[in-house]
């Protein structure tokens, strides 16, 4: 995160809160399940399993995500401004898995392709099929915000740990949003989700065009 400029950093941020939007929505829809946080997917198909419960769900959407990964990683080491390709990708399986939502479906079934989608927007800024920058889970930027917090009583950089606290932030926020959304409109709440999608496209594009 150290290479971001602040407006890839301010655009990294805004994915992340994205992101947790979705991730609200999701978990609320699903009952328990997350299609951005694979941990907590991991732990509670784990449980469902040792219990004699319903697993599938959670392994199924933890097959989709690594999947999306995988796909944009491609789609990095193959384009050379991959980062608005990766967006249309991510766009794309949230429009279907949004328009599948209103066809009376298992929620399994979107919940899949927007679990893709989620994994696809990690490797927004991957260069060349490299590490990804962990833009829908927060444990590895507290871990770093901690680490940071000592550096910065210890000599390092004063401000570095703050860039790790904007992208936890970012994503509660977006996540609160996401949930106050849900209640107020259910599951068309994704629908905004898909426009801000576009417009991360849009703007990914302008920026590709001036670099």
């Amino acid at each position: 995160m150290k290479t971001l400029s602040p407006a890839q950093f301010v655009g990294a941020a805004s994915l992340s809160a994205l992101a947790g939007f979705v991730d609200a929505i999701a978990f609320i829809y699903l009952g328990g399940f997350f299609v951005s946080f694979m941990s907590g997917n991991t732990t509670v198909g784990s449980v469902e399993l040792a219990q004699g419960g319903d697993w599938a769900p959670a392994f199924l959407i933890v097959a989709a995500f690594v999947i999306g990964v995988i796909a944009g990683t491609v789609i990095t080491r193959v384009a050379s401004r991959p980062a608005p390709w990766v967006l249309a990708a991510v766009t794309l399986l949230l429009l279907v898995g949004t328009l599948l939502t209103g066809m009376g479906l298992p929620t399994v079934v979107p919940a899949v392709l927007i679990a893709a989608g989620m994994g696809a927007i990690n490797t927004v800024f991957a260069r060349d099929g490299g590490p990804a920058l962990g833009l829908t889970y927060m444990t590895g930027a507290l871990v770093k915000m901690a680490q940071e917090l000592v550096s910065a009583f210890t000599g390092g950089s004063r401000t570095a740990w703050l860039r790790q606290l904007a992208l936890w932030s970012a994503i509660a926020i977006g996540a609160i949003a996401g949930a106050l959304a849900y209640g107020a409109i259910g599951i068309t709440a994704m629908w905004s989700a898909v426009v801000g999608a576009v417009a991360a496209v849009v703007i990914a594009a302008i920026a590709a065009r001036r670099a």
